[in-house]
């Protein structure tokens, strides 16, 4: 029976692939024979068996390592990936994930522009990723701005070239302006586009450091600073133009005859015997005049008002060298002249002497009309045209002085042989060229001859050429300056409005800085406390208040911007 269970077990082994040679004793029961029934062989087999199965088991631990290990560092790896791309450029807060390219939208039109090339200037708006982020649409994945499109093209142009800045020929002036302070391009470009454009450079005036003098330096010198500095404008303005009707008035007969006859009297009076002149009664004096006595308060408010910005002054040199503060001295000037010479006649003084300079003092009191010049755009503007029009305004006169010397010449050989002529010499035609050139025609010399008659017309013909020439030049300048003033004018800067909706807020309402640190590491989003009403009922205003879709297990927060307003 062993011997046949011995050959049953040889034969499994045998289907499994183990070479096995069976023995078969016989053994009697309880008589043990001290003989082993397995081979050496058999046992040598086993050994090598189980070394081979422990390899494999080696191999096998080590293979599972290996895979956990690389497991690892896939993760590792994944999150530095992500922590790359978390602080490195800002590429995901800025709603552009890892794109190098930059979608902006302008009033539909859609622009595609490189990172690096916005990035030449970080200070200004669409080069500064914060401040530009108030613009992204993360449903489009674009900034999306509602500006004027022909303008955009100039501004991307600027950030392509590397800073130059060009004006399209179609848009004016201040609608670039705006544009330009919109994208927040510094104050240096804007200096710079300004000079491009033909502004004068703007001088910094500083103001005076006391508080007192400042205020009055704003209030006599800027009078669109304050209520009460209009108030002094209007005032100033009022006496400036009662002085001139004042020195109007006298000229005419009936007050003229009257000053006339006092100071003849008061001449008559003085040049007679002295034994003779104690007999004559005293001449009336000018202090009784109602003419003087109102040119007095007028002289007493230029007075204040000179004084008064020459004290509160930052610049005293500055002040002496600016020409309105020089019509103004020579405003008060006359007044005082003539004051003087009035009471150098009480003195017994020379009176023809004072008589010729009374003439020339009330012929300085004219200029006093250029003090409208400060309240009035108008006559500034007519003084910036014809500062900048000099060379053309000197090319005219020369044009004029060569044709008066020729035609007045040839108008005094022509007209040599008439008797009744009137072109005595060439100094005489002098006139009636500078007439006839400038298309004036008085009709008080006029030529006979047919000669003369031929070279009046053509002196008339020259004339309208020479004159036609630069005269449109002067033009241009004026309508320049004319329009850049009431554009200037016009010109409000942008200031921006604080909505309760946009920035995060302190305890207090007061808008608070966002640290690096504790930005969402996901993006550039935060929570807001409701809907603006661009976005009341669209997708986006649902996307505001956490509504239809979900980001990361709860509501989608969207940092909006401000707002801004002209």
């Amino acid at each position: 029976m062993r011997c046949q269970a011995e050959s049953l077990s040889a034969a499994v082994l045998h289907l499994t692939g183990f070479a096995f040679k069976p023995s078969c004793s016989v053994v009697w029961p309880g008589i043990h024979t001290g003989m082993d029934s397995s081979d050496p062989q058999d046992d040598e087999r086993g050994g090598r068996r189980k070394e081979s199965d422990g390899e494999n088991g080696k191999q096998l631990k080590n293979q599972l390592n290996c895979e956990e290990k690389g497991e690892k560092e896939i993760q590792v790896n994944e999150k530095e990936k992500k922590k790359e791309t978390r602080h490195s450029g800002s590429l995901w807060r800025n709603g552009w994930a890892l794109s190098e390219r930059l979608a902006i939208n302008v009033s539909g039109m859609r622009y595609e522009t490189q990172l690096r090339t916005l990035a030449q200037f970080p200070d200004t708006l669409l080069g500064d990723p914060r401040r530009r982020l108030r613009y992204f649409d993360p449903l489009r994945n674009e900034l999306f701005l509602d500006r004027n499109r022909a303008c955009f093209d100039a501004i991307l142009y600027f950030y392509q070239s590397g800073g130059r800045l060009r004006r399209p020929a179609n848009i004016p002036l201040d609608i670039f302006m705006d544009e330009l302070m919109f994208y927040e391009l510094g104050q240096d470009i804007m200096s710079r586009f300004k000079e491009d454009e033909g502004f004068a450079k703007e001088e910094e005036r500083p103001l005076p450091s006391n508080e007192i003098q400042k205020r009055l330096w704003m209030l006599f010198e800027h009078p669109e600073s304050s209520s009460a500095a209009r108030i002094i404008a209007i005032i100033s303005v009022m006496v400036i133009v009662v002085s001139i009707l004042i020195f109007c008035l006298e000229t005419l007969p009936d007050f003229r005859n009257e000053k006339e006859t006092r100071e003849a009297y008061f001449y008559k009076y003085h040049s007679q015997a002295k034994n003779v002149s104690e007999n004559m009664p005293l001449p009336h004096s000018v202090f009784h005049d109602p003419f003087f006595l109102v040119e007095t308060v007028c002289i007493c408010w230029f007075s204040f008002e000179l004084l008064m910005r020459f004290a509160c002054s930052p610049s005293k040199m500055y002040f002496f060298k600016d020409v309105m503060n020089i019509i103004d001295f020579s405003a008060i000037l006359p007044f005082f002249v003539t004051l003087g010479t009035e009471l150098a006649k009480d003195n017994d003084a020379s009176p023809a002497t004072s008589l010729a300079i009374i003439r020339v003092i009330r012929l300085v009191r004219v200029f006093r009309i250029f003090k409208l010049s400060r309240h009035s755009k108008g006559l500034q503007i007519l003084g910036q045209t014809l500062k900048a029009s000099m060379r053309e305004l000197g090319l005219l006169i020369f044009f004029l002085f060569i044709g008066v010397i020729i035609f007045s010449s040839a108008i005094y050989f022509a007209e040599a042989d008439h008797t009744d002529t009137h072109f005595i010499s060439i100094p005489h035609a002098f006139w009636w060229a500078v007439v006839t050139m400038t298309t004036v025609g008085y009709g008080d010399m006029y030529p006979a001859t047919v000669w003369g008659k031929l070279v009046g017309s053509m002196c008339a013909i020259a004339g309208v050429l020479t004159i036609s020439l630069p005269v449109p030049v002067i033009v241009s300048n004026f309508s320049y300056f004319y329009h850049r003033e009431t554009e200037c004018e016009d010109h409000t800067e942008y200031t921006h409005v604080q909505t309760g909706l946009w920035e995060d807020k302190g305890p207090e309402g007061e808008i608070e800085e966002i640290e690096e640190g504790d930005r969402d590491p996901e993006g550039d989003y935060y929570a807001i406390e409701g809907i603006c009403n661009p976005l009341k009922g669209t997708l986006l205003g649902g996307l505001c208040t956490g509504q239809g879709t979900e980001f990361r297990g709860g509501n989608m927060y969207l940092r909006e911007p401000l707002v801004t307003q002209v």
